[in-house]
């Protein structure tokens, strides 16, 4: 891998995305990358077209040290992105070619390197413990040197934006020793996050206006004002720009790549990516928050499963007439979205569009709509949620359907249950089993059964299976995956309301119920049997069959 700039984007080398989640978004607390991890995230950065992807710090870091390693011998093919190696400049009194840093950053093999230079005179006396002068020798020097050997170099200015209002003149002859010794561009970095956008606007601006020099800006998120500042830095005159996936980094992160791509891309009509990339963003962010074993953010701007979705009856009112007048964008296009919430706060609107949603056809049925809304805000008003239990509400709505005399047969369990008990036994061992048996009417036969699980709720769920499955076997495809609890009201003890949240999977699909009651059995009792109704109408569905059974309403 050879490659000095970017290939694929529109803007070709005139503008840079540089991505430094490998380097600097590693440096976040709790992310630990492994070397095979590291390659992982290279090659989606480079499916997703960014120009630049620094992979960490040779010679520092053992596993970059490797990382690097396996890219040269052919782990890594970058088809749109050059992979960047990040150093320091040579030691005070050292000359480069001496430098054991130095030397391991042409080891690397890497095609360009990116250089950190102290830009505050305050940082160049108290931490390098050097003067003005030599500071800038160790920068012209290490580039020159790194130059000759024919890499391409990039110079961070670290501290530069404190530096310059400390002393200007200082900062200005960083640059102007980075650049004079054959640097391609000069980073102006926020490194401590202080800044905030008109200030930070005004710094580039009056710096490419006194230098020349071309600029990049590599942003700090610890005023909440990385995106914008690395927007307005663009705007000012940079063209270059850092960022980390998702806004991984030390303290409060870094400029998030995903929105300061959409916001290029969309706000400011800047082709930053390849042809046809935009559309990645959402998965390629999800996938990079898989590989560091972080959940995504549901309110990322562009990327976040939240961000275009909408609980107002209000905004429902509006996006049923036109989905523009309450999302900024449409959300396909950076691969997101749209999504109706249903709650206390939904009115007529909002479940005609969830209902849409779910495949459930409301419209010209006003009297299921009116059902639908005052059972969900009865629902609500006792602690019931809707908002991540979607298999529930469409199992309300089709149940408002048919009480109306439309057009959907009641979707309901396929048994009736007679009574269920559970017990807990504390043995001699100091083991605890929970106990449960289940009566229960299916396919014409009343059937008892008994199994013991770790809790009151594995038990029933067994109970259940046990009578269950020599009747309907499909029950087998069934896991449960997820079960939330919450206590709702302030009172204490016995007296709390509990809201079951259970999460269900086949080989097809998931989905997640809701139950409610003051005890915690029986509402994950309720959530239990709507998880197997919603099954049985999804199997029915498949097989062109209406949902047939007992009747077993919701709460």
């Amino acid at each position: 891998m050879t490659r000095t700039t970017p290939a694929g984007t529109p803007l070709g080398d005139d503008f840079h995305v540089y991505d430094t989640t490998l380097r600097d978004g590693a440096q976040r607390e709790g992310i630990s990358y492994s070397v095979t991890d590291k390659l992982a995230v290279a090659r989606l950065l480079d499916s997703l077209g960014v120009g630049f992807v620094e992979g960490g710090w040779p010679g520092a870091l053992p596993k970059d040290t490797e990382f690097f390693a396996r890219a040269a011998a052919g782990e890594l093919d970058l088809r749109h992105a050059a992979l960047v190696a990040f150093g320091a400049t040579r030691r005070a009194g050292v000359p480069a070619q001496e430098d054991p840093q130095v030397r391991a950053l042409l080891d690397s093999g890497a095609p360009v390197i990116t250089l950190v230079a102290k830009a505050d005179r305050r940082h160049v006396e108290r931490a390098l413990r050097t003067s003005a002068e030599e500071n800038r020798a160790m920068i012209a020097d290490t580039v020159r040197h790194l130059v000759g050997e024919g890499r391409r170099v990039f110079v961070d200015a670290e501290h530069f934006f404190d530096g310059y209002a400390h002393d200007p003149d200082h900062a200005l002859r960083v640059l102007d020793a980075a650049v004079t010794a054959g640097a391609d561009l000069a980073v102006l970095c926020d490194t401590n996050g202080g800044q905030l956008p008109t200030g930070l606007a005004d710094t580039v601006r009056e710096v490419v206006a006194r230098t020349g020099f071309r600029v990049g800006i590599h942003c700090q998120d610890d005023t909440a004002c990385a995106v914008a500042n690395s927007v307005a830095a663009v705007q000012a005159g940079a063209s270059h720009v850092q960022c980390t996936a998702n806004g991984y980094g030390e303290r409060a992160g870094n400029a998030d790549l995903f929105s300061v791509v959409g916001n290029l891309r969309t706000k400011l009509g800047m082709p930053v990516l390849p042809d046809g990339r935009l559309t990645e963003l959402t998965r390629v962010s999800h996938a990079l928050a898989e590989i560091a074993n972080l959940a995504p953010d549901a309110h990322q701007a562009y990327v976040g499963a939240s961000t275009f979705a909408h609980k107002a009856g209000l905004h429902a009112s509006a996006i049923k007439v036109d989905p523009e007048l309450y999302n900024h964008l449409d959300p396909a296009v950076v691969g997101n979205e749209m999504r109706v919430l249903v709650t206390e706060m939904a009115g007529r609107a909002s479940l005609e569009l969830k209902g849409a949603e779910l495949g459930v056809d409301l419209s010209g049925a006003p009297d299921a709509v009116g059902g639908a809304v005052r059972r969900v805000k009865e629902l609500e008003a006792r602690g019931w949620s809707f908002e991540a239990a979607d298999a529930s509400l469409e199992l309300l709505l089709r149940r408002e359907l048919d009480a109306a005399g439309e057009r959907s047969a009641v979707p309901e369990a396929p048994f009736e249950l007679e009574s269920y008990r559970v017990l807990l036994d504390h043995r001699p061992d100091g083991a605890v089993v929970s106990e449960a048996t289940v009566k229960v009417h299916v396919a014409g036969t009343r059937v008892i059964a008994t199994a013991e699980g770790n809790g009151p709720v594995n038990a029933l769920d067994a109970a259940l299976r046990e009578a269950l499955v020599p009747h309907l076997p499909w029950l087998d495809e069934v896991a449960l995956v997820d079960y939330k609890v919450r206590i709702l009201t302030d009172a204490s003890g016995t007296d709390a309301v509990t809201r079951v949240l259970v999460e269900s999977r086949d080989d097809h699909e998931e989905w997640t119920t809701v139950g409610v009651h003051g005890n915690i059995v029986e509402a994950s009792w309720l959530a239990l049997r709507d998880a197997l109704a919603y099954k049985a109408l999804r199997r029915n569905a498949n097989a062109g069959r209406p949902a047939t059974g007992p009747a077993a309403a919701t709460a």
